[in-house]
């Protein structure tokens, strides 16, 4: 295990009935919220009234950021940055998942300097000192309610990048589970595929040959992913599959699943962000049409890792390294294919004549992750693996 810092001032308030401490934990950071939303869905379903309610009952004068669309843009980050500082916003409040989440982070960072925010994600820029965020999620997927990273797509260069910060953290998220009951299959099944993946990249990336306590960690929250998954497709409405599902998605990506592991990467979703920047693509359902053709590339090279992610998760115990890898890797696309997520590119209709567009779209972020390994060539050798 390499030496590390494990730091997360982010404080959750998670379970029923916590919805309306939302005004109070935001009002500690100022007078003036700029909320921030997506499309309507929360109006729908009650949680923008319950949400407004306590804002308003803590005496906040409330600005309202509305339209996040999954896969955030930056032209919508600029126009959330404009409003915050037209307003004298204080203080931001998300209410939605991880692309809303996102979003806020980047109108936070953006909010307090006089510099374009894109910059910030090119390198260009550090960030000093943000507006403070709270948060109330209603999908779990992305984590970002408990980490410092954001992503958003550059809709004038078709560039999805994303990055972290210390200073970014949200300073309160609210995890009510209950909130999540509405949400959709597709997207359920997406989410937990996101936390998967997240997963998967710090398993196998690592370079340390001994990561015992982070191995099992690991290994048990992908099978709890998994298992929660299947009872929430099966029963909406099962408070405790959504809560199990929940807290799994925010502790794959807060710091605790990467502590101790030394350098780790992001390839596979240095690769999905390229095609959901073009396609538009749901992230989770780029991750599965990427994951499994990442994974066959590169069991060859590290097999006794792949075998051991097969014999802990998915209980292989026959045959030699190569072929316990090769089994837990089929059943792992097994199981995104019986949650209805796509496991190629092909089934998400992406020709190969776009390989090549989508390799040197994808390098770019590659140079700003410091991911020294991918090049164009390499990049384009493990999508057509994904095909």
């Amino acid at each position: 295990m390499q030496n590390f810092v494990f730091h997360n001032p982010t404080k959750i308030l998670f379970g029923k009935n916590t919805i309306p401490a939302i005004g109070a934990e935001t009002a500690a950071f100022g007078e003036k919220v700029l909320l921030v939303y997506g499309a309507g869905s929360i109006k729908k379903s009650g949680l923008y009234e319950r949400v407004t309610e306590s804002l308003e009952k803590a005496g906040m004068e409330i600005t309202e950021h509305s339209g996040v669309q999954s896969n955030p843009l930056l032209s919508h980050v600029r126009s959330g940055i404009a409003l915050a500082k037209k307003n004298g916003c204080q203080v931001i409040c998300a209410v939605g998942g991880g692309s809303v989440i996102d979003e806020a982070k980047a109108i936070c960072a953006g909010s307090t300097v006089e510099h374009d925010v894109w910059k910030f994600f090119t390198g260009k820029k550090s960030i000093k000192a943000p507006l403070p965020l709270t948060t109330v999620l209603t999908l779990a997927a992305a984590g970002s309610e408990m980490n410092s990273g954001m992503v958003i797509t550059n809709d004038e260069t078709s560039q999805k990048f994303g990055f972290g910060n210390k200073q970014l953290f949200p300073k309160t998220s609210i995890l009510d589970p209950s909130i999540t009951c509405s949400v959709p299959p597709d997207y359920t099944a997406y989410g937990a595929v996101d936390a998967i993946n997240h997963i998967l990249e710090f398993y196998f990336t690592t370079e340390d040959p001994s990561t015992a306590v982070q191995d099992r960690i690991m290994e048990g929250l992908i099978i709890n992913a998994m298992e929660s998954c299947n009872k929430c497709l099966a029963n909406p409405d099962d408070y405790a599959a959504r809560a199990d599902l929940m807290w799994t998605s925010t502790l794959a990506l807060n710091g605790l699943t990467a502590a101790g592991l030394g350098k780790v990467g992001f390839p596979m979703h240095m690769m999905g962000h390229t095609l959901s920047a073009f396609y538009n693509i749901p992230h989770g359902a780029s991750l599965s049409a990427i994951a499994p053709g990442w994974m066959r590339f590169h069991a060859p090279s590290q097999p006794a890792r792949f075998a051991q992610f097969a014999e802990r998760v998915f209980e292989i115990r026959e045959g030699n390294e190569q072929e316990k890898a090769d089994r837990g890797i089929s059943k792992l696309t097994a199981w995104f294919t019986s949650i209805h997520a796509p496991v190629t590119l092909s089934e998400l209709e992406i020709p190969e004549k776009d390989i090549v567009r989508i390799a040197e779209n994808a390098v770019a972020l590659a140079k700003v992750w410091r991911l020294k390994d991918y090049d164009t060539k390499k990049i384009e050798a493990i999508l057509r693996v994904c095909l």
